[in-house]
């Protein structure tokens, strides 16, 4: 077991400063996705202060090392342990209720957490998001601000008239723009960004990959060094995904075990979408691997060897995004592995980027 040190300068107070050396554990990551705390904002979005501080209690009492993201994603890249029950905290979009009323619970537990913002409302101090002292302020407590583009846009929609070039010259932009504020506005960028919506194809991937940006998407799942750093999955934490008692289970789960995962693309189409995942040398409890589809329950699985299994979900998705989650339990644990894929089936009028072509 590997001994890695901690400095006070990647730990803002808390348990992890107990002592100078500690044991590195853990050699994966699960990461917990806010929007809203509030009590009148939209519920599938929102936790309430309440519930904010019942989530940050838990962590601090069962023993959760709340670690910040971005030193925590540069460790698992290096192959490197985080502490025992590590964990991360993230907030999507600037809005103004991240500072008034989760900031105040996050400085009293001295929990670091990571805010995406998107800078258009902040350049035109919108009353709702978050001003630029705030963050300064938020700063200083262990908050690191990253990127969530400047206008929150489809990523992968062009506009009305917009060839392929235009679309990703724009697309560009919103990225490029926000990592340039940062800089010059709060004095740097962890190099991180959200997709807004969650959404993004292959070519914005390759793009943040050129960038040596880590992208966040908004399937479930937990980050390990085998991950796919230009689209790492997080766990939602809010709306209907706010009950401690589901949030213990995230908690706890460790990635899936897979060396291929082929997911036949980032669209949905007319027929049902199906996966494959290829595990890992190992002994699995394979007859308890279980996946569900949104909206249609479980999925049809089909082992096609001792290590390859083919997902397929029942009928062809709705328009919009669908996702299957596939769960495991662990050997000799009650704990699961964890892995989930999302697809977007789009409407013809919502002008998605289907093609690297001029012609969509």
């Amino acid at each position: 077991m590997s001994i890695v040190k901690l400095s006070a300068g990647l730990c803002i107070g808390g348990s992890i400063l107990l002592s100078s050396y500690i044991q590195a554990e853990q050699f994966h990551l699960p990461i917990l996705q806010y929007h809203h705390v509030g009590e009148e904002t939209p519920f599938s979005t929102s936790v309430t202060p309440a519930q904010f501080r019942e989530h940050l209690e838990f962590l601090e009492n069962d023993g959760y090392q709340v670690i910040d993201l971005s030193s925590g994603i540069k460790k698992l890249r290096n192959g490197e342990g985080l502490p025992d029950k590590a964990v991360a905290i993230t907030f999507d979009d600037a809005y103004k209720n991240i500072y008034e009323k989760g900031f105040p619970i996050l400085k009293e537990k001295s929990f670091p957490f990571t805010v995406f913002i998107n800078t258009d409302p902040v350049l035109h101090k919108n009353r709702n998001f978050l001003t630029w002292d705030e963050m300064r302020e938020m700063q200083q407590y262990g908050a690191v601000m990253a990127n969530h583009t400047m206008s929150h846009p489809y990523m992968m929609r062009h506009n009305e008239e917009e060839s392929f070039s235009a679309w990703f010259a724009r697309i560009k932009q919103e990225v490029l723009e926000v990592e340039s504020l940062l800089v010059e506005t709060l004095g740097s960028s962890p190099k991180m960004l959200a997709y807004p919506y969650g959404e993004s194809n292959e070519l914005i991937r390759s793009f943040l990959e050129e960038l040596d940006i880590v992208g966040f998407g908004q399937q479930s799942g937990v980050v390990s060094s085998d991950s796919d750093f230009s689209n790492l999955p997080r766990f939602p934490a809010s709306g209907a995904y706010a009950k401690l008692s589901t949030l213990k289970t995230k908690l706890s789960s460790v990635p899936m075990p897979l060396t291929k995962v082929d997911t036949g693309g980032d669209f949905a189409g007319e027929e049902p979408v199906s996966m494959t995942l290829s595990f890992k040398e190992g002994q699995y409890r394979t007859k308890e691997f279980t996946c569900y589809v949104s909206g249609q329950g479980k999925a049809d699985i089909n082992w096609l060897t001792e290590q390859k299994v083919s997902i397929t979900a029942k009928k062809a998705f709705s328009y919009g995004r669908g996702r299957i989650n596939c769960t495991m339990p662990v050997k000799k644990s009650t704990n699961y592995h964890w892995f989930s894929n999302v697809w977007v089936k789009p409407r013809a009028e919502e002008g998605y980027v289907v093609e690297k072509s001029e012609k969509y």
